[in-house]
């Protein structure tokens, strides 16, 4: 049996302002080539002999946009489920559950941002997962650390149930510098990656165990759905009784069968320039002219950039907006996205 893609693609964040906005997130950017992320991440399961048509669980303001990028690269049996209001990833995957199919099919869940270099990595972690996954373990995949990051969360590895697949003893929240270098010199620690594997109806089982009213508010949404073409636009009265919760929180958590798959594959959550600047792509912007300068990220989508005498700065022009930030420092993107809204409100 082919293993259905689940992408999440719900998300609306600004962590890399001014260019991702809530109109188009950093998945419908291209970034790191002239696919977009969104795209990059639906290409990964372009293997008919292992994977099905995929399930795009997005938000109804960017029905346009995922529409036209599949469009693009081709897809055209995707199943669109378009939420109609961000209950989190926990019910968002239930919706995709519940359309699928065949309720015994295995659900590769793949936030629709995030990076992966080592495709042949990847692929052979998710078989072995897959292994486990028809045997009513719920999967996740636990990145190889590479530091004591603090902004990720960890999960702890226990015995073996299968080659390279770990019992999941503990999920982690993000913990402070001393916390995480013990758990990263203790060897049996990965980073959270937030890529899942599970059989449709063993995910919505576990939801009827920890979170029942989450499964019933999705039942309804689907059950009064209206559906256009391949898009699905579940009721939104019932979809909005549903708790706004995180699969890890709701389910991985809590239940006692979770198997974690430890791979090195090139990942990256690409959660700020800083990380962009680590992943070597610095060379989009237009024009861009640099005299005794070094280390920089220069980034736009308009209008030309040219530095002199500037070393390991973040430069990013979109719109009307200009970001300038010393590298390092790019998660004080936020504080200023927060402090343009409070002006506006």
């Amino acid at each position: 049996m082919r293993i259905t893609p689940v992408i999440l693609s719900g998300g609306g964040g600004t962590r890399l302002w001014p260019m991702s906005r809530p109109e188009r997130p950093k998945q419908f950017l291209s970034l790191m080539s002239d696919k977009t992320m969104f795209q990059a991440t639906l290409e990964r399961t372009h293997n008919s002999s292992m994977f099905g048509p995929p399930i795009i669980v997005a938000g109804m303001a960017h029905r346009e946009l995922v529409e036209q990028q599949l469009s693009e690269i081709g897809i055209s049996d995707a199943q669109i489920i378009l939420e109609p209001s961000a209950r989190n990833t926990a019910p968002a995957i239930a919706l995709a559950a519940l359309a699928a199919e065949d309720p015994s099919t295995a659900l590769l869940i793949m936030p629709s941002d995030h990076v992966i270099t080592n495709l042949a990595a990847f692929h052979q972690a998710v078989r072995a997962a897959l292994a486990v996954v028809q045997e009513g373990w719920l999967a996740t995949f636990g990145i190889t650390p590479t530091g004591p990051e603090t902004g990720y969360g960890y999960i702890q590895m226990a015995q073996a149930i299968a080659t390279n697949v770990y019992h999941a003893a503990k999920f982690i929240e993000k913990p402070d510098a001393q916390r995480a270098a013990a758990m990263i010199a203790s060897g049996d620690h990965v980073w959270n990656g937030g890529i899942f594997l599970f059989r449709a109806d063993h995910y919505l089982d576990a939801l009827a165990r920890y979170a029942p009213e989450m499964l019933t508010a999705a039942q309804l949404a689907m059950r009064n759905a209206v559906i256009e073409g391949n898009a699905v636009l579940p009721d939104a009265g019932s979809f909005a009784a549903s708790p706004s919760n995180s699969i890890d929180y709701t389910v991985m958590e809590k239940a006692t069968r979770v198997a974690v798959v430890p791979v090195t594959m090139g990942w990256s959550d690409v959660g700020s320039w800083d990380a962009l600047y680590e992943l070597n792509a610095t060379d989009v912007a237009i024009d861009t002219l640099e005299i005794e300068s070094s280390g920089n990220l220069v980034r736009s989508d308009g209008i030309r950039i040219h530095l002199a005498g500037v070393e390991n700065m973040i430069v990013v022009a979109s719109g009307n907006d200009v970001l300038i930030v010393p590298r390092g420092k790019s998660q004080d993107v936020k504080r200023i996205v927060e402090a343009l809204q409070a002006k506006r409100d």
